[in-house]
């Protein structure tokens, strides 16, 4: 009969060196990504004792910009507590964001060639680099120019302003996520450049549209005001040319190791 046939069937041989090689790298996943959460979880445990003093600073241009003889409010009696604890969070995972990227770099770092290494590290260290100097821009000249801005019309009405801290934060954290992320676009143009999907003259050559989508995406990332969303589209911009400038410098000294060719006249020794 066929059916003893079919359980005496033998199992497809599986090579036991490429089932315990994914494993181990299984393994070695789980203990990065153990290392970095204890990381970001004792950062967060530091951040959230000094989250006080933390989001005093982060209040500097506020307090700034508001006339003088009146502090922030919370109008919720937990708005304090949910945001100190969204502050202390946030500052722990950027303190620990270069152990992370540290982490996944010794993860992908055994598999990847010596041209793709000397390309992947120094992507990583500008990733790191532009995010902070974005987040730094949005704190030292957006956000004082934002609420003097704001404030100044109130003070026009002879009104009062109060400023909600949690409402601050929420806007701050904006304005920081939307810096952050648009001053990554010389390495977003690196890469597309490095795994030739782009080349640096069609970069050249969408100048007129970046534009126009520097100006739509400032509208959607920043606060519905117009100050913002120059003082983001402009930095944009000068960012593309950057990039632009920084491709043709990938393209010409990044490439990846050709293959040692046969001398000129060489013959077969046989």
């Amino acid at each position: 009969m066929a059916l003893p046939k079919l359980f005496s069937r033998k199992k497809p041989d599986v090579d036991p060196a490429q089932d315990e090689s994914f494993i181990s790298h299984l393994v070695e996943l789980r203990d990065r990504t153990i290392k970095s959460l204890v990381v970001v979880l004792v950062l967060f445990g530091v951040c959230f004792y000094f989250s006080g003093d933390i989001m005093k600073f982060l209040s500097q241009p506020l307090y700034q910009a508001l006339p003088p003889g009146t502090k922030p409010i919370f109008t919720d009696q937990a708005g304090a507590f949910f945001t100190l604890t969204k502050v202390a969070f946030l500052t722990a995972l950027l303190a620990a964001l270069p152990w992370v990227l540290y982490q996944a770099w010794a993860f992908v770092a055994p598999g990847l060639y010596e041209h793709e290494k000397r390309f992947a590290l120094p992507l990583i260290v500008s990733s790191v680099f532009f995010m902070v100097v974005g987040i730094s821009f949005a704190y030292y000249f957006v956000l004082p120019a934002a609420y003097k801005f704001f404030i100044s019309f109130s003070a026009q009405t002879g009104a009062e302003t109060l400023q909600d801290l949690q409402k601050y934060w929420d806007f701050t954290l904006a304005i920081f996520f939307g810096f952050g992320l648009t001053f990554e676009v010389p390495v977003v143009q690196m890469l597309l450049v490095k795994l030739g999907m782009v080349t640096q003259q069609q970069l050249r050559e969408a100048r007129r549209y970046v534009i126009v989508a520097a100006f739509v995406v400032a509208a959607v990332l920043t606060p519905p005001d117009v100050l913002s969303q120059f003082m983001l589209a402009i930095p944009l911009i000068i960012l593309y040319e950057l990039g632009i400038w920084l491709s043709g410098f990938i393209t010409a000294h990044s490439n990846a190791p050709a293959e040692a060719a046969e001398p000129a006249g060489s013959t077969d020794p046989r």
